[in-house]
């Protein structure tokens, strides 16, 4: 204290303590446990009220009530609250405190309140565990989550506790075995099926959903036509229109997924099993006692329940929707970003690579002084290989330009024959073509597409050449132009060495040359993913049918003008 006064200029009224740093237990976060009370307190109070109401209005084979919500909302609440075993024990005591308290002032003797509070927490904390075993993620809202929780938590959890019952009353009061322990199951299975299902389902996502004023208006309409058709039917009136309920059912799962079916469901659950217990609906006249609950019970688990399946694969299928769109978003953004790159580094080749082309051209012409004819023989290597490079420079603008949508086409009238005609004599003075024959077919009159005469030109040129370089072997190539159904069809043949299946996939990628890197025929692997850029810009459609060994056949249809 001395020393701290003395580094201290001012004066100090009270000494100040700090409270000592309270650390919580491994697995419990500050937001669960004993740090947030209410929501088991709450759920305890619920289980309470709710054990009550149905031991005093939902009994059916002898002391088992039919309708039991108790245990779904238990269970829904200790899977979305809990966060270490200190919490868990605390929950589970004040559920079973609950329990305890329903029966009692629901009129119970004090044994058949410990046997019924043991059974039911028997019946609770296994859905606890198989959940968390099984579905740890709690997801719903995929086909595997939902059939995991349901098989796990819905339909084997409550076995044990069901025999369990089953023998006690049994002993206790003589009761049937198989009612007493099938009515248990059937009710703990509907209401962890429906009610969990219902408290798992209420997430950020689908409460944002209902935020919009016409899709809460939408539920609201949907889920009161549903309670009214259900009343109707399980009510007084009994009428026989049982047949709207899956439909009306189904609309739901469409619009409203998977919060708005579990809601559906409840109201089902409670309307057809109240109703049929009751003495209402089309159970009531053919069945007595417990069977008629039971046939509700059974009506709800399986002949509406699995609509829940429907719903989770709608969600499964809008979240793979929204990565997919995410995905495509991305990629775009990549793709433009790509095209820019090409279009800057063609810009910068471009004026360079005219230079080197200007000074080799004088060069060559001895322009800049007695050249011999080694020199000459450079500097004609020089230009070509700077031609090459200037070549690559425009098809890497035009891919740029075609990605981003920068290349416009101008859509009229053209003459097919004579599109072919023109590429068969520009083609056949390069070099390269030496020793190959042409031929160009025109299959009947009116070969003429809508196309933009300069692009069509630019893709049967560039499959005329490919067909030069890669099937020049065969000694032929032929340009053939068609009729079809509704356009003109253009094929560049060849009878050189043919393409796998698998190189047919990968032709139209860009820079795939297709193993063909390291070998002397000359490429950049840009051509034909240009040409389908091209085509596609004019309404059209390109593709190739080969086999090896049978040569290629390149093929292009337009529309008619």
């Amino acid at each position: 204290m001395t020393m701290s006064r003395a580094l201290d200029p001012q004066p100090v009224a009270a000494a100040e303590t700090t409270p000592p740093v309270r650390t919580l237990p491994k697995g419990v976060s500050p937001a669960s446990g004993i740090g947030q009370p209410l929501a088991p307190i709450f759920t305890a109070i619920a289980v309470l009220v709710l054990t009550v109401l149905a031991i005093s209005f939902a009994r059916s084979a002898d002391v088992v009530a039919a309708l039991w919500g108790a245990g779904g909302v238990a269970v829904a609440v200790w899977l979305r609250t809990s966060r270490g075993p200190l919490y868990d024990l605390c929950f589970g005591a004040l559920i079973a405190c609950g329990v305890a308290a329903g029966n009692l002032l629901a009129g119970n003797s004090t044994a058949m309140t410990a046997m019924f509070t043991v059974a039911n927490m028997m019946d609770i904390y296994l859905a606890v565990l198989l959940a968390r075993r099984f579905a740890p993620t709690l997801n719903l809202a995929s086909v595997e989550g939902c059939c995991r929780f349901l098989i796990s938590a819905a339909v084997v959890a409550p076995l044990p506790a069901a025999i369990f019952v089953g023998v006690m009353l049994r002993w206790m009061n003589g009761a049937s075995f198989l009612d007493t322990a099938q009515t248990w199951w059937f009710g703990h299975a509907l209401s962890i099926a429906v009610i969990c299902s219902f408290g798992l389902a209420i997430t950020r996502r689908e409460v944002v959903r209902l935020r919009s004023p016409a899709r809460a208006v939408e539920a609201v309409v949907l889920l009161t036509l549903l309670t009214v058709a259900n009343v109707l039917i399980f009510g007084m009136q009994s009428l026989p229109i049982g047949f709207v309920t899956l439909p009306l059912l189904l609309l739901i799962a469409v619009r409203l997924r998977l919060l708005g079916v579990t809601a559906a469901l409840v109201i089902i659950s409670l309307l057809a099993i109240g109703g049929s217990m009751m003495g209402y609906g089309p159970y009531a006249r053919a069945f007595q006692g417990a069977d008629r609950a039971m046939m509700a019970q059974l009506l709800v688990l399986f002949g509406y329940l699995p609509v829940l399946l429907v719903a989770a694969l709608l969600e499964e299928r809008d979240r793979l929707a929204d990565r997919a769109k995410a995905g495509q978003v991305r990629a775009e953004r990549a793709s433009e970003a790509k095209s820019r790159l090409l279009a800057n580094v063609a810009h910068e080749i471009k004026s360079p690579v005219g230079g080197i082309i200007g000074i080799g051209d004088l060069w060559r012409a001895g322009q800049l002084g007695p050249i011999t004819p080694t020199q000459t023989e450079m500097a004609d290597m020089l230009v070509k290989t700077a031609r090459q490079v200037e070549t690559l420079a425009h098809d890497l603008l035009d891919v740029a330009r075609a990605e981003s949508g920068a290349v416009k086409v101008e859509l009229r009238p053209t003459d097919v024959p004579g599109v072919l005609d023109d590429v068969r004599r520009a083609t056949a003075l390069r070099p390269e073509a030496q020793g190959v024959r042409f031929e160009v077919i025109s299959e009947g009159d009116g070969l003429v597409a809508l196309a933009d005469s300069q692009r069509l030109t630019q893709v049967v040129s560039n499959l005329t050449s490919n067909a030069v370089k890669y099937g020049g072997s065969g000694g032929i190539v032929i340009l053939r132009a068609t009729r079809i159904h509704d356009g003109v069809r253009i094929e560049v043949i060849d009878r050189g060495p043919g393409l796998t299946a698998e190189k047919q996939t990968q032709l139209f990628e860009p820079f795939n040359r297709l193993g063909l890197e390291r070998s002397t025929v000359e490429g950049h692997g840009i051509g034909l993913a240009l040409a389908k850029r091209l085509v596609e810009l004019q309404g059209g459609s390109i593709g190739v049918t080969s086999a090896p060994g049978e040569g290629a056949t390149f093929w292009v249809e337009l529309p008619t003008a």
